[in-house]
């Protein structure tokens, strides 16, 4: 009985609870209600809805809510901007039949926009931008026919724009930029007569802009930057006559510049650049009367920029940099008056830059660079009021920097470099305050620095590399406290660097490189506590490497190379943990290599030949992983062994541990080094077998030659059934006479090979020149195609490899005579006594025949690789820019295979040559090494060339077997 009762007053009590909940409810409209359950899907912490009580009548005095002022006053706009809202939007929000205005913009908002949004039929506005929306926009979209303005930028929005975006008749406006919206734009954009603007931007859609977009009559902003749209511009943007800004930057477009887009006579601004577009810049833009900037920069585009430009006379921004365009820079330009900033460089421009140019009276930023500008910098710039940028960079400008520049502007950046300028540095370059930047290295500027560039105060990089300036090192740079760059590396500077470097704090490079400096390095440069790269090669400097160098621990690349550095090598260079290159050889350096040296792991280059370090090579350097551009221990005093954990350099692609005294076997971890293609064990005194791996197989006798002991691969088997030792004094008689029969020779062959190569090239040249005719008869107009491969077909002028090596060999045989006084220089044991003897105390003539045919090296280097490989020295950017690049890069990826090899010449069946070609290519390879100290000499190529070809089997012989190559 007493349970009964209990159940009974249990649903009582629950009753009047009920009814008081009820009875306190009543009085909350049902918007009140619907807003409640939006509450309950945010977060709200900084307690902003704090007033949303569910005890009002109506929710018009909430936060954020505006109601109608009728009888039965409704929820008209809902407004939760900045209020740092989190949670998820729910589908209540849609009960509010009124609702006509939303905007929940920057706040946190996430989850998917609620499909149940279609059903807010009376919604105007909705501005969901800046939260954290994912997932698609829904297809009930295209219900709201009344929504004028939808923004949803700023989120992580995914899918396509739905097919149904084409129902919102009533849209003007809609921005959806920075999302990860997929697909194509919807054809139905078309219908959207009312659109405004269009926005969508930094995402990622793909498929090529409808045509029906030309439907969409009253369109003035359209921009889908960055994408990954494609196809052609759609002609039909001409029938938008209002369209004032185009933006397409950053896609995939490919085809030409539509004409029609003159017709849209209102546009102001049109961002074409970073696409694929090619052919001529359309003459009929010069339409655009209200055009003001107008970017076309990093396409394909060719031809000549149209004089029609000078037509656009509201432009105040021009940007054609990084196309294809050629000839000359039109002086109609120079009829813009409000022009502010012209960008040319990085194209194939010729002539003189107009000395109207100089009339532009707004003109503050100017970039020339990178084309084949010839004649003299307008003397007109120096009155520019209004001149901060002026860049002319990477031309054939001649004459002299007018004087004047920077007394009647404010000078920010200048930059002359790689020119042939001459005469003085202007000297009011900073009168303003302003410069940072003053780059006029690779010219020929002599003089002094002036004293009010010493003293620029605003200074932060100062860059005269490769002139002929000359004085002391300019102490005052070091009071500049902004400075952070100076270049003063193959100029004419001599004396002692001062202490006073080290008040140079914010310093990150400093490159003194090829200069007289003399004296001893001060320790002052300890307080170089940013430095990052520090360059002091070849100088004169001597005694110790200061141990003020241990504090610059942000050093990464470090070159002492070349100098009269003496004693040891500090140990605690192995503390410079963020060493990329390291290179001290060809100093007085003795001692040992320090084993902390191993510590030094992002270390890529290693230079330490050429000085006088003794002892056992440390086995920590098998440690340096990251090793890949060389490690060089020659021409030093080292004994031992090599040690074994060497193996562990994987990337290393060039070895030189010739001309020290080190004994034992190569080791057969050597097998591990897949990305070694030059390294030499010569002079030595190493013995057993070389290693059974094709690397070592196939290497050029004379990287082991003088090591006795060694045997196998290109040397006498290891059996002992060999011929008697090629260094007996019979074949040493047999040498010298035949060493004077080769001097006779080579003067004939080498002058006849000469005039050959010339001709050769000649005919190269020409058939390239018929091949990029033709490639340009295949686009149909479009921007012209760089043909990769330099020879002409077989059916023009026929080089097949027997006739390429007889030019290669004569070519250096030519070569090897004209530095004959250096081929019959006796060898010595280490390269710092050669730089002695034949450097600074011999004639200067002896020293520039040296660094002459080193530089010979590198260009007949570049040659062989054109005769094996069949392409031209100079490869598309993407590829690397240059043959050299182009070839380690090949062989990084494939490594070092057949098919690097001129596929055309059919050779894939003669395994001989086969061999022959690629015995040749590690010849081209050693040849353009980076370090010109890592180069052999001429001497050792005519070897090289000569034993490849012996050990093909004499494969010029086939020369003249074959009737085709009389």
């Amino acid at each position: 009985m007493s349970n009964v009762y209990g159940l009974f007053m249990w649903i009582i009590i629950r009753i009047l609870v009920a009814g008081f909940l009820v009875f306190n409810c009543k009085g909350l409209n049902s918007d009140g209600l619907f807003l409640l359950e939006v509450k309950n899907n945010i977060k709200d912490e900084l307690g902003y809805l704090k007033n949303w009580n569910p005890s009002d009548d109506t929710p018009c005095g909430w936060t954020g809510v505006n109601c109608t002022y009728d009888y039965t006053p409704l929820v008209w706009s809902l407004d939760l901007n900045s209020m740092n809202l989190s949670g998820t939007l729910s589908p209540s929000v849609c009960g509010l039949v009124s609702l006509t205005y939303v905007n929940l913009a920057f706040n946190d908002l996430s989850s998917q926009i609620p499909k149940e949004i279609g059903n807010c039929s009376s919604l105007e506005k909705l501005f969901l931008n800046s939260n954290q929306f994912n997932g698609s926009i829904p297809d009930e979209i295209g219900k709201l026919t009344r929504l004028s303005h939808l923004n949803v930028c700023n989120n992580k929005l995914s899918g396509s724009i739905p097919e149904s975006f084409g129902q919102l008749s009533s849209l003007a406006e809609f921005v959806a930029y920075t999302n990860n919206l997929k697909g194509p734009l919807p054809h139905s954009i078309g219908n959207l007569k009312n659109l405004t603007t269009f926005r969508a931007g930094q995402n990622g859609m793909t498929g090529s802009i409808p045509a029906e977009i030309g439907g969409c009559e009253n369109l003035i902003y359209f921009g889908v930057a960055q994408n990954s749209f494609d196809g052609e511009i759609p002609k039909e943007f001409g029938l938008l006559t209002k369209l004032t800004d185009l933006i397409l930057w950053n896609n995939q477009f490919s085809g030409m510049i539509p004409k029609e887009l003159s017709n849209c006579t209102c546009l102001e601004t049109l961002a074409l650049y970073q696409n694929n577009l090619v052919g001529e810049i359309p003459k009929e833009i010069g339409k655009l009367k209200y055009l003001q900037k107008l970017y076309l920069y990093r396409n394909g585009l060719n031809g000549t920029i149209p004089k029609e430009i000078g037509n656009l006379s509201l432009a105040t921004e021009i940007d054609f940099s990084e196309n294809y365009l050629t000839g000359e820079i039109p002086t109609e330009i120079c009829r813009i008056p409000g022009l502010t900033l012209l960008y040319l460089f990085e194209n194939q421009l010729h002539g003189v830059i107009p000395t109207e140019l100089g009339n532009l009276k707004n003109l503050s930023k100017l970039d020339l660079s990178i084309n084949s500008l010839t004649g003299p910098i307008p003397s007109g710039f120096q009155y520019l009021p209004k001149m901060y940028q002026l860049q002319l960079f990477s031309n054939s400008l001649n004459g002299t920097i007018p004087q004047l520049l920077g007394l009647y502007n404010r000078l920010w950046v200048v930059d002359f470099s790689d020119n042939g300028l001459t005469g003085k540095i202007p000297p009011y370059a900073c009168w303003g305050g302003n410069l940072m930047l003053l780059n006029l290295e690779s010219n020929n500027l002599y003089g002094n620095i002036p004293n009010g560039i010493v003293k620029c105060k605003s200074m932060v990089q100062l860059r005269l590399n490769g002139n002929k300036i000359t004085g002391n090192f300019p102490s005052s740079l070091c009071k500049l406290v902004n400075l952070s760059a100076i270049e003063l590396g193959g100029n004419r500077f001599s004396g002692p660097i001062p202490p006073d470097i080290g008040n140079c704090r914010k310093l990150q490079r400093l490159d003194l490189s090829a200069n007289y400096f003399s004296s001893e390095l001060p320790n002052a440069i300890n307080k170089l506590t940013h430095l990052v790269q520090f360059n002091i090669s070849s100088n004169l400097i001597t005694g110790r490497i200061p141990s003020g160098i241990l504090h610059c621990k942000m050093l990464q690349r470090l070159d002492f190379s070349r100098n009269g550095f003496s004693y040891d090598i500090p140990r605690e260079l192995g503390s410079l943990s963020q060493l990329e290159l390291l290179l001290i050889s060809d100093n007085k350096l003795s001692g040992s290599i320090p084993a902390a040296l191993g510590n030094l792991s992002r270390l890529t280059e290693l230079q330490m030949g050429g000085n006088f370090l003794s002892g056992e090579i440390p086995p920590e350097l098998g440690s340096l992983t990251s090793l890949q551009i060389a490690l060089n221990l020659s021409h030093n005093n080292l004994t031992g062994t090599i040690p074994s954990q060497l193996g562990n350099l994987i990337l290393l692609e060039n070895l030189y541990l010739n001309n020290n005294e080190l004994t034992g076997l190569i080791p057969s971890a050597f097998a591990n080094l897949s990305s070694l293609m030059t390294c030499n064990f010569s002079y030595n005194n190493l013995t057993g077998p070389i290693p059974l791996v094709p690397l070592f197989q196939n290497m050029a006798l004379t990287s082991f030659s003088g090591n006795d002991g060694l045997c196998g691969g290109p040397l006498p088997p290891c059996d002992g059934s060999s011929d008697s030792n090629p260094t007996t004094p019979s074949s040493n008689n047999a040498s010298a006479s035949r060493g004077k029969l080769v001097t006779i020779i080579a003067t004939v062959v080498g002058g006849v090979s000469l005039i050959l190569i010339v001709i050769i090239l000649y005919f190269m040249k020409k058939g390239s020149a018929q091949n990029q005719t033709t490639a340009d008869d295949e686009t149909d107009g479009s921007s012209p195609v760089s043909s990769d491969i330099y020879f002409p077909p077989k059916d023009g002028f026929n080089l097949n490899w027997p006739t390429r090596f007889t030019i290669a060999l004569g070519a250096a045989q030519g070569l090897m005579y004209l530095h004959h006084d250096f081929i019959d220089m006796p060898q010595s044991k280490s390269m710092s006594a050669v730089a002695g003897s034949y450097g600074y105390i011999a004639p200067e003539y002896a020293y520039t025949m040296k660094v002459t045919e080193k530089c010979d090296i590198y260009s007949y280097g570049v040659v062989l690789l054109e005769l094996v490989t069949g392409r031209a020295p100079v490869q598309p950017l993407d590829q690397g820019g240059d043959l050299v690049t182009w070839v380690r890069s090949y062989i990084r990826k494939n490594s070092l295979d057949h098919g690097i090899l001129d596929g055309r010449l059919d050779v894939e069946d003669d395994e001989r040559v086969v061999n022959h070609m690629m015995s040749v290519l590690k010849v081209a390879i050693v040849c353009t090494s980076m370090s010109p100290y890592d180069r052999p000499s001429m001497r050792e190529v005519v070897s090289m060339l000569i034993e490849s070809n012996e050990r093909a089997g004499n494969i010029v012989s086939s020369l003249y077997d074959d009737p085709s190559s009389q």
